[in-house]
């Protein structure tokens, strides 16, 4: 008999608003980590800093070396002073000076409507409607944005950060292994974002192999899943590269029965989308709108580092069909009882 299928409300989890973090950790680090054995179905309290201490020599480390760019954008309509926040997710044509954008709220943006940038000087226009809050717009900008995105622009934070953005939010929401010519993300992997430089390099002398595949996140972090059978949500197509020394160094991996440890959703999505029939690696690139949800039969063994993810995520519910619906509850709720923090600058579990 098929396992009767996930209902959304079925990983719903009660999270004190005072346990989701508003801020980074002054050390990336010292985030705290909880580790879910699958097999016992134990929870492990831990601290990041000492995760290198589960890694054995020939194990593969995978990490998502997209870099996230201030793709949040503040502007007025044309008319009144109402903000309209828009969400550049990936230039179209520059010749045409196209963009694919979500705007916030939608239905005060429509087809032929104006929202002006920076004191007025640059405005969009919006061409067509794509999704609820999807749109195509045209830049009054001519040429190459970017000047303009990094000095009017903000990193995308969640909407549970209800602070203002700042500053340090442009080196903190971002990881230290993102690749600088891979900036066309709107979120970074913040299973990540725990990472230090020398952390990775003390990993990297015990003898595991480091190893980076490239998704660029973009709008499902924006869009929540809304329907309570998620098998019938679908994702947004995202560019993802798995190289092929990669997928030769987790294949070598998996022959000789090493742990591969997955760095969060994104990743494991990009190894997922390029996986063959006899459960190996292949190099891969393209677009993918992989979307893993339980019961998932997953391709290849592998453990599991991830954040705690928000409700109505697609993050969550890979964290369901990695762990199971129930251990995952079980897991989150202890996560509440013990006062971890939670979502993107909280701390960290590591299913194995």
């Amino acid at each position: 008999m098929a396992p009767a299928p996930v209902k959304l409300s079925d990983l719903k989890v009660s999270v004190p608003v005072a346990l989701v973090a508003q801020h980074p950790l002054p050390k990336r680090e010292n985030a705290r980590l909880l580790v879910v054995d699958r097999s016992s179905g134990d929870l492990r309290d831990e601290k990041f800093k000492n995760l290198p201490k589960y890694f054995q020599k020939g194990d593969v480390l995978v990490l998502n070396d997209t870099k996230a760019f201030p793709s949040h954008l503040i502007g007025t309509k044309e008319k009144g002073d109402t903000r309209i926040d828009v969400y550049l997710i990936r230039e179209l044509q520059r010749e045409e000076r196209l963009w694919d954008i979500v705007v916030e709220p939608a239905r005060k943006v429509r087809i032929g409507n104006r929202v002006y940038f920076d004191g007025g000087r640059v405005y969009c226009e919006i061409i067509e409607n794509t999704t609820t809050r999807g749109r195509i717009a045209r830049f009054s900008y001519e040429g190459d944005m970017t000047p303009l995105i990094n000095r009017i622009g903000q990193m995308a934070l969640p909407p549970y950060i209800t602070r203002e953005h700042t500053d340090e939010d442009r080196e903190r929401f971002q990881t230290v292994f993102a690749n600088p010519s891979k900036r066309f993300a709107i979120a970074p992997p913040t299973a990540g974002l725990h990472f230090t430089k020398e952390m990775l390099k003390a990993i990297a002398k015990q003898g595991v192999h480091i190893v980076y595949v490239t998704l660029h996140i973009g709008q499902c972090v924006l869009e929540p899943i809304e329907l309570e059978d998620v098998s019938k949500y679908r994702m947004y197509s995202e560019y993802f590269d798995v190289g092929r020394e990669v997928a030769e160094t987790i294949n070598k991996a998996l022959k000789s029965q090493r742990n591969v440890y997955v760095v969060g959703s994104s990743t494991l999505r990009a190894l997922e989308s390029s996986v063959l029939t006899t459960n190996m690696l292949k190099p891969n690139r393209g677009w993918t709108d992989k979307y893993i949800f339980p019961p998932y039969d997953f391709k290849f063994k592998f453990r599991l580092l991830t954040n705690f993810h928000p409700p109505n995520s697609a993050s969550l519910v890979l964290a369901g069909a990695v762990a199971g619906p129930e251990l995952l509850v079980h897991s989150y709720r202890h996560a509440v009882k013990e006062s971890y923090r939670f979502y993107a600058y909280g701390d960290a579990m590591l299913i194995i």
